[in-house]
């Protein structure tokens, strides 16, 4: 067999690897194809869910603050809201413990809301709740608003099925524990 023989073989041998690499990975089976991920079948029930239980109501003197945390988030109703003292130290305006329940006690978050003269001392609330906080991180990022950067959040695993979320938004600070999947829920879908 001649030279020019064997790299003809060689050119066709080489073209038809690169033709079926490439029906392989962009036809049959498909692997170098990217396809777009399936939305989570929980988080479209949750979403769509309506609370079981009725929210408690606010107290009639209730201040902005109070009065703008929402009666239910997905599937959770709010069962109380009461003045609190938890971040007292760090002097915000003012401050409050909700709790919201979808009716199984057991799966009950605690919300504590608190609001800032400004931007800045919220800000270092929410630095030193974020770094007292330990755990394996589950979610961070920032919070918009109108494309503006208004805040950030910061979800941690708290040990023994809890969590924890915190977030800062302008010059109040959230901060919801409780179980895991209540905490994920309650902060992907709390309006604020």
């Amino acid at each position: 067999m001649s030279s020019i023989m064997k790299l003809r073989i060689a050119v066709i041998v080489v073209a038809a690897v690169v033709v079926l690499s490439v029906v392989f990975a962009f036809f049959w089976p498909g692997w170098a194809v990217r396809k777009a991920a399936t939305p989570s079948q929980l988080h479209t029930e949750v979403t769509s869910a309506t609370p079981t239980i009725k929210a408690s109501p606010l107290p009639k003197d209730a201040s902005s603050l109070l009065s703008a945390m929402p009666d239910s988030v997905a599937n959770f109703a709010r069962t109380s809201a009461k003045a609190t003292t938890e971040w007292k130290a760090s002097e915000p305006v003012e401050e409050y413990s909700v709790v919201y329940s979808n009716g199984t006690e057991s799966e009950d978050a605690t919300l504590i809301v608190g609001q800032w003269a400004t931007s800045a001392t919220a800000q270092q609330q929410y630095d030193s709740l974020n770094g007292a906080s330990t755990g394996d991180q589950l979610a961070t990022g920032n919070i918009k608003v109108d494309g503006k950067t208004t805040g950030s959040y910061v979800v941690k695993q708290a040990g023994d099925g809890k969590a924890v979320a915190i977030w800062k938004n302008d010059t109040a600070v959230f901060k919801i524990s409780g179980p895991t999947d209540s905490v994920e829920t309650l902060y992907e879908h709390f309006p604020l």
